[in-house]
């Protein structure tokens, strides 16, 4: 595994859409018009069957997005995402077993962490990316500062009841180069086939942060 190249993912935009789809169809709309409204990467979550074929119809048939697997917690679905063509891999949480796929696969991978132990477990590792979830329970962005006064060279994407309002809250940290989203890619514009709506919002969400 490459961990300069989670640091690339999280670079390419102030906000990760995390979404969940119901068919590989919807996953393709959706990630065009996140990419038409200047967002160009995508977390497919692996909470519903249509994860997986929905991130290879993403790989195969957007052009300009990095698509990846979140809500991966076994090696298996590890190895089926990268299969699909996923990208990076993203956990909630420490999961140790997929780390070893991520670095059997030199893949990008961001694992998950909730305390001071679980971002030293990471970095022990040599991780110096984590996700942070949920970011709004475990403290927001006044427990990001106290994390990262520990680890300095630790990077955060917060993801967890994070909103377009409180976003920019977190992406004034010089950790925070992202935020992890499911505000773009909301399940009543998804029912509706409301791509116009996460264009909107990928435009907005775009801007997020600028310094």
């Amino acid at each position: 595994m490459r961990y300069d190249a989670t640091r690339e993912v999280m670079a390419i935009a102030p906000v990760i859409p995390v979404v969940v789809v119901p068919d590989a169809a919807s996953g393709v709309a959706i990630a065009r018009a996140l990419v038409t409204g200047g967002i160009r990467v995508i977390e497919v979550t692996l909470r519903t069957a249509a994860g997986p074929a929905a991130i290879e119809a993403i790989a195969e048939r957007v052009d300009g997005i990095c698509v990846g697997a979140g809500t991966v917690w076994t090696p298996a679905q590890a190895q089926q995402a990268i299969d699909a063509g996923a990208e990076f891999l993203v956990s909630p949480g420490i999961a140790d077993a997929v780390n070893a796929v991520a670095q059997s696969r030199d893949i990008a991978y961001l694992p998950g962490a909730q305390t001071v132990s679980e971002i030293a477990h990471l970095a022990r590792q040599g991780a110096t990316a984590t996700k942070l979830f949920p970011a709004s329970v475990v403290g927001g962005p006044a427990a990001i500062k106290a994390f990262a006064s520990v680890f300095p060279d630790v990077v955060f994407c917060p993801t967890g009841g994070i909103t377009e309002d409180t976003a920019a809250d977190y992406l004034a940290l010089d950790c925070v180069p992202c935020v992890g989203g499911s505000w773009l890619v909301s399940a009543d514009a998804v029912e509706a086939g409301d791509w116009g709506a996460i264009r909107a919002a990928a435009e907005r969400a775009s801007v997020l942060g600028d310094r």
